[in-house]
């Protein structure tokens, strides 16, 4: 049986192990407190405790029948901590076809805007964007020394259900911060899962892929679609220079990029469901109304 093993069962996680086990997958992963192992259970799957800090026999069992396994726990100042605690685990695991490393689009830096793609050099300017790097490259080694198919993915904003600009309208938490020039993209969740499938069932010449929508936007011109969708008064525009933002917020304006996403669509045969914010937000709020 064809079985996927998450390391953080988390939101993106969910929507790729929802269609597989609906597919008649085994699905097992972990999360770091109980709180969130019991939830993974009640979806139905084997969840199992992983906080980082030390190895885990019980992950180690479950890798031996694992076929499929996706990262998406970040590294932090010591390390990728499954690397730390479960690389001979990986390696060694005799049914392993393919393994997904959930990385950011943080780590090519600031580019004035300029496009991105999979052969620009990282310029990571967070200490967690060069985090991210490191444990890029560790996982890519991994592959190499294992015979393993390690494929690493770069993640754009994501949204969804749930979380979106739609639910922080609706929260009245939503804030219209204005820095000209500014723009991002984004990744609905539903197409990172697309994505993730397509590239477990594709031999894809490339090892790096981009996951970001076909059109990096202004935030303010993503909270104005928004609103128009809820027939709802937009929040007063707030510069930049006087928006009170946590440090972690702040850095993400500290760069400017737009993200090509062709390798995707060429290597992995992808077709996005939510090409634009536009399409994402309006499927969110029809399945709320």
């Amino acid at each position: 049986m064809s079985h996927l093993f998450c390391f953080g069962l988390g939101y993106s996680a969910e929507v790729l192990a929802r269609r597989l086990a609906g597919a008649g997958w085994q699905v097992s992963g972990t999360a770091a407190t109980a709180d969130s192992v019991e939830r993974i259970g009640r979806l139905g799957y084997a969840a199992l405790p992983f906080d980082g800090s030390a190895a885990m026999p019980s992950i180690s069992r479950a890798l031996m029948d694992a076929t499929h396994v996706l990262v998406s726990v970040p590294p932090g100042e010591n390390g990728d901590p499954v690397l730390r605690w479960h690389a001979a685990d990986l390696a060694g695991a005799r049914h392993l076809q393919w393994i997904g490393y959930s990385s950011t689009v943080g780590v090519y830096g600031d580019h004035g805007g300029g496009w991105v793609d999979e052969e620009t050099p990282t310029a990571a300017l967070t200490e967690r964007s060069r985090w991210r790097v490191a444990a890029e490259s560790e996982w890519l080694m991994l592959g190499a020394a294992s015979g393993k198919r390690v494929e690493i993915f770069r993640l754009a904003g994501i949204y969804g259900p749930g979380r979106s600009v739609i639910d922080d309208l609706r929260r009245g938490t939503a804030r219209r911060i204005v820095k000209p020039g500014q723009v991002f993209n984004r990744i609905h969740v539903d197409d990172i899962a697309t994505t993730l499938q397509s590239a477990m069932n594709l031999a894809g010449q490339h090892r790096i892929y981009n996951l970001a929508d076909d059109e990096p936007s202004a935030s303010e011109a993503v909270l104005l679609h928004a609103a128009r969708l809820l027939r709802v008064v937009p929040p007063d525009s707030l510069p930049f220079d006087l928006a009170d933002l946590t440090p972690m917020a702040r850095s993400f304006y500290a760069e400017c990029k737009r993200v090509s996403n062709r390798r995707i669509k060429t290597d992995l045969g992808v077709t996005l469901a939510y090409p634009t914010f536009r399409e994402g937000l309006d499927a969110i709020v029809r399945a709320t109304d």
